[in-house]
């Protein structure tokens, strides 16, 4: 049975490595369309759900990752938008990431783990803090087993992404810093993903990838190709490409080998503040959902051919 990690790759590999970034903060909503709908969460899940459909009907990316701190800051109202975007992602046939970036100790992680891997907010894969210790990843690991009788736990086959080499300059401070036997804290960290996709495949043969994967972002270039080197057996999610800075060029080198699927967030989800039909249309207020979702639809099939074409051209 494919975990879900394969199943990601697999729909990388057919159709394309975009990741759709529904980071959707309000104000990436025109005013006068909040104004519309009555309150901010409702314009928000309606323009999640018309840049699922266009996703879905143009094939234009593989993912979808769901950045729970926006719906968090919207409060108990933002937090039931965050579980139908999960819904609408699933019932559209995707894969969804929920980017939460938990990471703590013992029953404090098992109950991290069993929130977003069951429940309202289940989801497929989510992002992980490793840096409290390697501890902290098994309640998360568990869940990634395939889903058997024997399975420890209700559901099975999940993914984790694991921060890895993040895409903020702040990155310097904790990952890139020499440990005294040598390497550094991000390589100590890879040394350990490595030795659980090991642990996974020996258990459970025949994975094109770990359940277990790594976050890598594409705003740095001077180790991109070591990193894809170093880790064949790992698949990423690379941030960074887009409106953070990171090329394409970055990026598709990190696609190599298991591959990766690359986000983009706001370079979508604004993608009408640079469509110049719409200037006057945004000026007067006479603008409806469907123009601004059809602007992030045109950004996801222009991300998938610029990376798909950077892919090409290594």
């Amino acid at each position: 049975m494919n975990h879900n990690m394969q199943i990601l790759q697999e729909a990388a590999a057919k159709y394309g490595p975009l990741c759709v970034g529904l980071d959707t903060d309000p104000s990436y909503i025109p005013a006068p369309l909040l104004n519309v709908f009555g309150s901010k969460t409702d314009a928000v899940l309606a323009y999640n759900k018309e840049i699922i459909k266009r996703v879905a009907a143009e094939k234009s990316a593989c993912c979808f990752k769901i950045q729970i701190a926006y719906y968090e800051a919207m409060g108990l109202e933002g937090l039931k938008v965050y579980a139908e975007t999960i819904k609408a992602v699933h019932e559209a046939g995707f894969i969804a990431i929920s980017d939460i970036k938990r990471g703590d100790i013992a029953d404090t992680a098992k109950a991290y783990a069993r929130a977003h891997f069951s429940g309202e907010f289940e989801s497929d894969i989510i992002t992980v803090n490793p840096y409290m210790g390697f501890d902290t990843l098994k309640p998360f690991t568990e869940y990634c087993a395939p889903h058997t009788a024997e399975s420890k736990v209700a559901t099975g086959s999940k993914g984790i992404f694991v921060l890895l080499r993040t895409s903020n300059p702040g990155m310097v401070d904790i990952e890139q810093q020499e440990l005294k036997n040598g390497g550094r804290v991000l390589d100590r960290t890879g040394s350990e993903l490595k030795r659980i996709a090991a642990e996974f495949e020996k258990k459970y043969p025949g994975q094109t990838c770990s359940p277990v994967g790594a976050v890598v972002g594409c705003t740095e270039e001077s180790d991109a190709r070591a990193l894809r080197n170093a880790y064949p057996e790992i698949f990423f999610l690379i941030p960074g490409y887009g409106a953070q800075g990171g090329a394409a060029r970055i990026a598709a080198t990190l696609l190599d080998k298991a591959g990766g699927t690359v986000n983009s967030s706001r370079g979508i989800l604004c993608a009408w503040k640079k469509a110049p039909e719409l200037a006057d249309k945004v000026e007067s207020g006479n603008l409806c959902l469907k123009e601004i979702a059809d602007a992030a639809g045109n950004a996801c099939v222009a991300a998938k051919l610029d990376l798909l074409n950077a892919k090409n051209n290594l």
